[in-house]
């Protein structure tokens, strides 16, 4: 029998997974009585898919009948009462989703752990904030775009730093200029990167991978990151003394990241920079990753007068 760690976990909130943008409006507008009663007077009308609706979506395909390789939970600030229509849409989608959390509006975050969970998918950045601290992988879903499922292939991209490995390097560059980065990486390009908080997931996602021949494998990654050379060989010894798997490795040098992320046909993108998510929502399913030095508060007294 499988062990339940074998799996992948995936937590995702309501909002992240349906459309629900007319029901989160009457929420801020109206205020929390008048949302209950709208989810309960619509709880027949199925809800349409999200940003994160087709990943999800590819993701559970990956089991069968003999292996559970990933089980997607959701994690809910909705009542159970309120969250009816969420399940009787994940029952009308078919859906193989039988766990949830309901909240009641408080955050979800504090099942996390409990579940097991690898990865948080929310549109509520607190939430995901608070993911993060306790170490779990989180990403806040932005909203956007997706990509139509022209293909079964799961395809997730990832930026490096302060992403996939810490925001070591990326704290030179913001902190003393490109130059100074190029040359530290160059130093310790044989010295691998500390992880960021998506390596146990891609280690995860390399795991899968493992169990199929490369050439017929459901699931392919791209790292897709601004460095460019000399700074790319600490990236590859990095990934490489870690053993993890990396399909397609994109060195943009500071090039816009979206119409690449396009041709790749990302199911979704993870970046540390609400900038490239933004610009990378308008074409495919992105998530903010609010960690590292470019989510720190500035500090006002080192902001140089330009």
């Amino acid at each position: 029998m499988q062990q339940e760690r074998d799996k992948l976990v995936i937590g995702i909130s309501s909002r992240a997974l349906f459309d629900l943008e007319d029901s989160h409006r009457v929420f801020e507008t109206q205020g929390r009585e008048a949302y209950c009663q709208y989810q309960i007077d619509h709880e027949e009308d199925v809800l349409e898919p999200g940003v994160a609706f087709g990943l999800v979506k590819k993701l559970l395909a990956l089991n069968d009948e003999t292996h559970e390789r990933v089980e997607v939970i959701l994690l809910s600030r909705n009542s159970a009462d309120t969250g009816l229509r969420v399940f009787n849409s994940i029952s009308h989608h078919g859906l193989p989703i039988t766990r949830a959390a309901f909240t009641s509006g408080d955050s979800p975050w504090r099942y996390v752990a409990a579940f097991g969970t690898d990865l948080f998918l929310s549109a509520d950045a607190d939430d995901v904030r608070a993911a993060l601290a306790a170490g779990c992988a989180a990403a806040t879903i932005v909203p956007g775009h997706s990509l139509p499922a022209a293909e079964a292939c799961l395809k997730i991209a990832f930026d490096g730093d302060a992403v996939i490995f810490s925001d070591e390097a990326e704290r030179i560059f913001k902190q003393h200029g490109l130059a100074a980065f190029a040359a530290a990486e160059t130093k310790d390009a044989s010295r691998p990167l500390p992880g960021g908080p998506f390596k146990g997931f891609l280690e995860a996602l390399t795991r899968i991978q493992g169990e199929y021949d490369p050439a017929t494998c459901p699931i392919r990654t791209a790292l897709v990151t601004s460095r460019s050379a000399p700074a790319h060989e600490r990236v590859i010894r990095t990934l490489r003394a870690w053993h993890i798997r990396i399909d397609e490795a994109l060195f943009l040098g500071g090039m816009t990241k979206a119409r690449f992320l396009r041709a790749f046909g990302a199911d979704i993108f993870f970046d540390d920079q609400a900038t490239h998510v933004g610009s990378a929502a308008e074409m495919v399913a992105a998530g903010h990753v609010p960690h590292g030095i470019a989510n720190e508060p500035v500090d006002q007294a080192d902001v140089s007068d330009v």
